[in-house]
């Protein structure tokens, strides 16, 4: 089972924002879409661009490089399912916004 790791407060994360964390040595990009968090790999796949740093409408965020965009709930590219990141558990503690690194994640 995978450890949950303390990241941010929820006020860190406002609303329709992003932002890039770090966990057990890895970039996550951690998203708060209407109150509920969502967390992918921070490295696009297409060229390895930071997705932490894209800008994020309602589900959706857009890669600052090459604008690659992916559902932050899912990982799946838009209009490319086969292209995704990895996603990532997340839970909320009191005001704490906790990530899990997957077993597999890499």
């Amino acid at each position: 089972m995978s450890k949950f790791i303390t990241v941010a407060k929820t006020q860190d994360v406002p609303p329709g924002t992003g932002r890039t964390v770090e966990v057990q040595g890895v970039w996550i990009a951690l998203f708060n879409v209407d109150g509920s968090f969502f967390a992918v790999d921070n490295t696009c796949p297409h060229a390895g661009g930071p997705i932490g740093e894209g800008s994020l409408s309602g589900d959706v965020v857009t890669c600052p490089w090459h604008g690659w965009q992916f559902n932050v709930r899912t990982g799946e590219r838009l209009g490319n399912p086969n292209f995704t990141v990895a996603c990532c558990p997340v839970r909320v503690e009191g005001e704490q916004i906790q990530i899990a690194l997957p077993p597999d994640f890499k």
